[in-house]
């Protein structure tokens, strides 16, 4: 399966059609890097080459950037295959971004002190945008970085349409990074990121696909949770709000169970075959690939797993026929989604 519209390369450099985000290997500490470099290995050689990394995602001395450095000393020959984004420029103990100049730079230089030599950084984006620098300036920086050879390209991510053809007026960004999922759509709104990404030839990037773990199946109650969980914390997750959003999980685990596979591939077919815009409108027909056939827009998801067989799983893809796209569409659409993606302290710089 190779859908027409999914983005090829990043970064002018060849990507699978499942990327792999990093964040769950580091952010608790818990899993070693011996154990960490299994899934990345599994997912370079199931196709998923396009790595999404952070500077927060783990403490100072133990982030994405250490287990980057400590895979690539081990494989070095798979360097050339990776393409790595990299999210930094954020202090995640003051939830806050600095993207000026100085901040940038210091960002990008720490990164490489990191790495080494041993991986380029093909992608960097600011986490978040600064209200404290203009984007005309941050892109400013960027394009400097890019031309001394410290980073490979640039991208966005939590962003408005309006930051993302400001940024394009300076220089084209490599990718725009949203959160996306059946759980979180706002990107797919007419005029929103999503149109104007594909408007100005921009690739788009999926992070969160899961909806935060909803649609691995694995959430039926709260006691699912772990008392620590930080999930625990999101709107979605609170009390009258997550026996809502079961609903929605139990309408997706329908549509598995008719297809023969999981929850999860069922929401990366959504992601690979994306319909954006109204599958099941009056004038769209479901039925056969005439004139009225479902527009589809493929965006690259990342989703993250801490196991192999995770790993293999997202990377197994399932395709939908228009007929099962529509009923999918209209199984998420007939189920609300309750409570917001973050926690208050943590929307400040959201699509911005």
């Amino acid at each position: 399966m190779t859908p027409p519209n999914t983005p090829k390369t990043i970064a002018g450099k060849p990507v699978g059609q499942v990327g792999y985000g990093m964040m769950n290997l580091t952010m608790s500490g818990k899993i070693s890097h011996e154990e960490a470099i299994k899934p990345m290995k599994a997912a370079l050689e199931k196709g998923a080459n396009f790595w999404n990394a952070g500077t927060f995602y783990g403490p100072p001395n133990a982030n994405s950037l250490h287990l980057v450095k400590y895979y690539f000393t081990k494989y070095p020959e798979d360097a050339p295959r990776v393409v790595l984004s990299l999210k930094g420029a954020y202090d995640i103990r003051r939830q806050a971004p600095n993207c000026s100049a100085e901040g940038l730079r210091a960002a990008v230089d720490e990164a490489l002190r990191v790495l080494d030599g041993a991986k380029t950084i093909d992608l960097f984006e600011c986490a978040r945008i600064d209200p404290e620098v203009p984007v005309e300036t941050m892109v400013g920086t960027l394009v400097q970085l890019m031309r001394e050879g410290k980073i490979g390209s640039y991208g966005l991510s939590e962003v408005s349409p309006d930051t993302v053809r400001r940024a394009h007026a300076v220089h084209p960004p490599a990718a725009v990074e949203e959160e996306l999922s059946l759980f979180t759509r706002h990107v797919l709104d007419a005029g929103g990121v999503a149109d104007t990404c594909r408007e100005l030839g921009v690739p788009l990037v999926g992070y969160s696909p899961m909806g935060a773990g909803w649609l691995t199946g694995q959430f039926k109650t709260l006691d699912d949770l772990p008392a620590d969980d930080y999930r625990r914390r999101f709107p979605r997750f609170q009390p009258g709000a997550f026996e809502r959003n079961v609903k929605l999980v139990e309408a997706v685990e329908a549509v598995a169970q008719r297809k023969g596979c999981t929850s999860a591939q069922i929401a990366i077919a959504w992601y690979v075959l994306l319909l954006p815009f109204l599958a099941y409108s009056s004038s769209v027909s479901a039925n056969t690939g005439g004139p009225n056939r479902v527009l589809r827009q493929g965006v690259i998801a990342i989703p993250g797993a801490t196991k192999v067989s995770r790993v293999e799983e997202n990377c197994k893809l399932v395709e939908l026929t228009d007929a099962e796209a529509v009923d999918l569409q209209k199984a998420v659409d007939h189920a609300a989604v309750a409570g917001d993606r973050y926690p208050e302290a943590a929307k400040k710089y959201l699509s911005k």
